[in-house]
């Protein structure tokens, strides 16, 4: 919301807190439906409901990256606001191309981050706004073949720019763990980022880095709020959470310190035990990208319908 940008965000940025952020359209739905401040924008602009939705994200959007700008002019790698095109070209490479396009144009911030889905229409994309000098953020990541070819999307533009894999975690758990042993609960998500996350350090790109996305706690879970950020601390990593959750890391006083599970013969046994209780974690990476579209796009229809 508005009030929180100016204010709560600002604060947080300014004590070193959160050095970046990302946007959704849950987000925007929830701000734009609550915060009044929006009211005089929706009534003047006159626009149609994707054209308002965009003007409003865009005039936010470039209020989070001016605020984020000192951070980013101290490191250019750091100080990112991402912010998605229409989920429902997940599928049409070359919508996908104009809108993040027109976005970056319209926001015209230099730490501003397209947002984009690591799906096959979206790794043309990624290649393309690369080569245009145009950060990305690859999101919906859940299985390592999806970050390798993700990976090798990049290296085709043989850019510099900067990109961030967003891999999700928790909803693995989620998925998972009513199937599974109380002493191998809790661990599907983490393990699967980290041997991502390993493929990716391998790489020694300098200009990318492993985002961990859906590391919220969900109600009634048996996880404290912090869990999912402790278990996934390392070098050239970067966490996205809720603000409850980054406010539970920050009360708990949980030490700074590298967590994650760094040797493949580990995670290797790990996924050998998971197939051994008839988990294939093909199966599950799939149906948890398809649902993982489906929440995007009925997200953003939501947010459109409520706008018009």
């Amino acid at each position: 919301a508005r009030d929180f940008l100016s204010n709560g965000f600002k604060q947080l940025v300014d004590d070193g807190i959160i050095k970046g952020c990302t946007s959704n359209p849950s987000i925007f739905a929830q701000a734009i439906g609550t915060d009044s401040a929006y009211a005089n924008d929706k009534k003047h602009l006159g626009l149609k409901a994707k054209a308002l939705y965009e003007a409003l994200a865009v005039k936010d959007l470039q209020t989070a990256c001016d605020l984020l700008q000192p951070v980013h002019q101290k490191d250019n790698n750091q100080g990112f606001v991402s912010i998605e095109v229409d989920p429902l070209y997940c599928d049409d490479a070359n919508s996908m191309q104009e809108e993040a396009l027109r976005l970056h144009e319209a926001i015209a911030r230099d730490n501003v981050m397209i947002k984009i889905p690591a799906t096959d229409a979206g790794l043309e994309v990624i290649s393309f706004l690369l080569e245009r000098s145009i950060a990305v953020n690859i999101t919906l990541i859940f299985s390592y073949a999806q970050a390798q070819k993700t990976l090798a999307a990049i290296t085709k533009s043989a850019s510099s720019t900067r990109a961030v894999l967003s891999v999700f975690v928790s909803r693995f758990d989620r998925l998972l763990d009513k199937s599974l042993p109380e002493n191998f609960r809790g661990m599907a998500g983490i393990f699967n980022a980290a041997k991502i996350y390993n493929l990716i350090q391998d790489q020694n790109l300098s200009n990318i880095s492993t985002l961990f996305a859906s590391t919220g706690v969900k109600a009634g879970s048996s996880y404290d709020d912090s869990y999912y950020i402790r278990k996934l601390i390392g070098e050239n990593v970067i966490n996205t959470a809720p603000l409850e959750t980054i406010k539970a890391f920050q009360q708990n006083h949980h030490a700074i310190k590298a967590s994650l599970p760094r040797q493949d013969e580990e995670l290797n046994r790990f996924f050998a035990t998971l197939q051994d209780q008839g988990i294939n974690m093909d199966d599950v990476c799939n149906e948890l990208l398809e649902a993982g579209l489906t929440q995007f796009k009925d997200a953003f229809k939501d947010l459109i319908a409520s706008l018009e």
